[in-house]
């Protein structure tokens, strides 16, 4: 329920917003709809409606895609997949801009850029004063920045995302980085890249650990059949469905030779697998797999995280934790799994066997007869190794003539069923009776599938990162003065007629910019209790201002911000509502920082 000043502050708002430069707003293109292949020099995208580039085909478009609640990329995506959350590119994927306002547009000096809400170009092609004058989609799915003579300046198989498009090169500088989840445009743990080796690779490259696991990582180049001495570095997918590489790597789409006119694409998906499609239109814009670099996707590094184990059941892999772990986050096993216990240096500790079981990788001893060159290690002997030495989490051992030992200093990469194959974890003796624990471990797999095909795509995603980038820009001063001067003129206003527009209907709505999903992206708001504010100013030692009806404090945050801490000095409620309607007025606009905090009668504001 809001008061007739609030009621006016809404009219005032949108004053401002039709009295200022603001950026277009994503209603401007409710419209008729604008589609060409062109954008020439002045020519913007903008969000909302049918507004984009489709190639001249029609196998392509180009323009907003929405990733979250408001928040968009600016993205290609073809325009028959039944699947829109399947994209060619996108800009600045890992920092979506606000549904409201935001805006592609082709500037005077020939850059393409990516402007925020606030008017902030927060992406360019950086082409300006090269002579650009248009930015086009071209059939190949390529969007290319050109000038009159056709020269090509700047283009997106350039900066690939988590597709090669055929026609488009993987070269020595671009990488190909899988999404983090399916349905989700930000950056996972996975590279496509030509290591240093000249050796085309897949590397998982995650918050704990890295490792290549494509071609076989206990393999030379040589027997993957690979060749380390052409540095040139190129690879690509033809029309057809052919891929070479410089490295010699060579393979064919299933449906090879069909074409031209099929859509084809090579993605590292977010599950770590390298995968050719071809797109069915006439199934109804489905997306057929063709090809794919691991054909058992237990083999991909970090599918199941730390301690995970991977394991195929009847409807497809799945991720599974031994018992005493439990998932780090269920909707998302490449977090793996999470020990219910502590190990401690020179605890006494027990062996639980877990069967048919490898973690592979992460050995830190190799123990090899000289003359043979196998491993030859008894189990008391390596059981010894791996209790000498605190960094050893379990060892593995592959029963059966020679034994193999394999002592671990961390265990990832679980999978099974491994005959012969058998680990064995440290547990400390004085956890093993309150955790219920037998000799042998079992695999609890809990009914999750296999890794983040629970997790969609959410703007959370993008938040940490995001915060980041709006914390280190500048905020664009005009807006708040421009609204803070019509705000006054206002507030004289309601004085007179705010007793006439006291009446209980819900204009929250009507007010309130829908920007759920955008916000999680950009609030820093966060409210403090009286206490804190208390301790920040030192019980409300030091004044600095003094200004009916509040008076202004010097404060200092726990993490050593100085802040400015306001404090209603007069608590009455004509008072108490023009403190909160000022307040929640600047926060409209988007003032980036500022804190807030109301506690009782009194309200507090502290201004970073």
């Amino acid at each position: 329920m809001m008061s007739g000043l609030t009621i006016l502050t809404c009219l005032a708002f949108a004053l401002l917003i039709t009295t200022t430069t603001w950026p277009p707003v994503a209603l401007a293109a409710s419209g008729q709809p604008r589609r060409r292949s062109n954008l020439w020099r002045g020519d913007s995208i903008i969000i909302g409606g049918d507004d984009a580039l489709v190639s001249p085909n029609g196998d392509f478009s180009c323009g907003f895609h929405r990733v979250a609640t408001n928040a968009y990329v600016l993205a290609i995506w073809f325009t028959a997949s039944a699947d829109p959350h399947t994209l060619a590119w996108a800009a600045r994927r890992d920092a979506p801009v606000n549904g409201m306002g935001s805006r592609a547009e082709l500037l005077g000096d020939g850059s393409l850029v990516l402007q925020d809400f606030d008017g902030r170009t927060v992406w360019t092609t950086s082409t300006g004063d090269t002579g650009a004058d248009r930015a086009q989609l071209l059939d190949t799915g390529n969007l290319v920045v050109s000038d009159a003579a056709g020269r090509t300046l700047w283009q997106s198989f350039d900066w690939p995302t988590d597709t090669l498009l055929p026609g488009q090169l993987i070269t020595r500088r671009s990488r190909i980085v899988s999404a983090r989840a399916r349905g989700a445009t930000s950056s996972g743990y996975y590279i496509l890249y030509f290591d240093s080796f000249n050796i085309l690779t897949i590397m998982y490259d995650g918050p704990e650990t890295n490792l290549n696991y494509w071609p076989n990582a206990f393999k030379t180049w040589y027997e993957n059949g690979r060749m380390a001495f052409n540095s040139t570095r190129l690879a690509s997918l033809d029309e057809r469905g052919r891929f070479s590489s410089s490295d010699g790597l060579r393979f064919e789409a299933s449906d090879v030779g069909v074409g031209p006119g099929v859509t084809r694409r090579l993605t590292l998906d977010y599950d770590g697998n390298l995968r050719a499609y071809s797109l069915d239109v006439a199934g109804g814009g489905t997306w057929r797999a063709t090809w794919a670099a691991i054909l058992r996707p237990c083999g991909v590094h970090g599918i199941c995280g730390r301690y995970g184990v991977c394991t195929y059941l009847l409807d497809g892999p799945a991720c599974a934790c031994p018992e005493g772990f439990v998932p780090a986050d269920p909707a998302d096993w490449s977090k793996g799994c999470r020990r219910l216990f502590d190990l401690r240096c020179g605890e006494d500790v027990r062996f639980a066997e877990l069967p048919n079981v490898d973690y592979w990788g992460f050995d830190f001893k190799l123990l090899a007869d000289k003359n043979s060159g196998i491993f030859n290690v008894s189990f008391e002997t390596c059981r010894q190794i791996c209790l000498d030495d605190c960094n050893c989490e379990g060892f593995g051992y592959k029963k059966g003539g020679n034994g193999k030992c394999y002592p671990k200093v961390a265990l990832w990469n679980g999978r099974g069923p491994e005959p012969k194959q058998f680990m064995y974890l440290k547990v400390p003796t004085r956890v093993w009776k309150n955790l219920n624990l037998s000799s042998v471990l079992t695999l609890r797999y809990d009914g999750h599938a296999c890794p983040k095909q629970e997790q969609n795509a959410s703007v959370s995603n993008y938040t940490s990162r995001y915060l980041k980038d709006v914390g280190d820009s500048k905020i664009n001063f005009v807006y708040v003065y421009s609204f803070l001067a019509g705000l006054f003129v206002v507030e004289a206003s309601v004085i007179v007629v705010g007793s006439l527009f006291m009446f209980r209907a819900d204009w929250a709505t009507m007010c309130r910019v829908h920007d759920e999903g955008y916000n999680l992206v950009l609030s820093q708001f966060r409210r403090f209790t009286y206490q804190e504010l208390s301790n920040a100013t030192c019980d409300f030692e030091e004044e600095l201002k003094r200004e009916a009806p509040w008076l202004v404090y010097k404060g200092v945050l726990e993490d050593g911000r100085d802040v400015a801490v306001t404090r209603l000095a007069e608590v009455t409620p004509q008072a108490d509502q023009v403190f909160r309607s000022e307040m929640s007025v600047i926060g409209q606009v988007n003032h980036m920082n500022l804190v807030r905090d109301t506690l009782g009668h009194k309200a507090f504001i502290a201004h970073i």
